[in-house]
């Protein structure tokens, strides 16, 4: 069950849950394509889900830092 889900405004992605237990953080991107980034700290978790730029932020802080999926 996750931490914490919410949906977000932005231009990369709708949505974002973190399940704190298996530290990993689900991105549903706009495409409608889900990915589930693995070794996610809970506080960079709740750090992307409030930022000012969730793409931004994404494309700074988890892309190319963690381990992912696809959903």
């Amino acid at each position: 069950m996750p931490s914490f889900s919410q949906d977000v405004f932005s231009s990369m992605a709708s949505s974002i849950s973190y399940d704190a237990d298996s530290q990993t953080l689900m991105i549903t991107y706009n495409s409608g394509k889900t990915y589930a980034y693995a070794g996610v700290p809970e506080d960079v978790a709740r750090d992307t889900a409030n930022a000012a730029s969730v793409g931004e932020y994404i494309n700074e802080n988890i892309k190319g830092r963690y381990s992912f999926r696809r959903l």
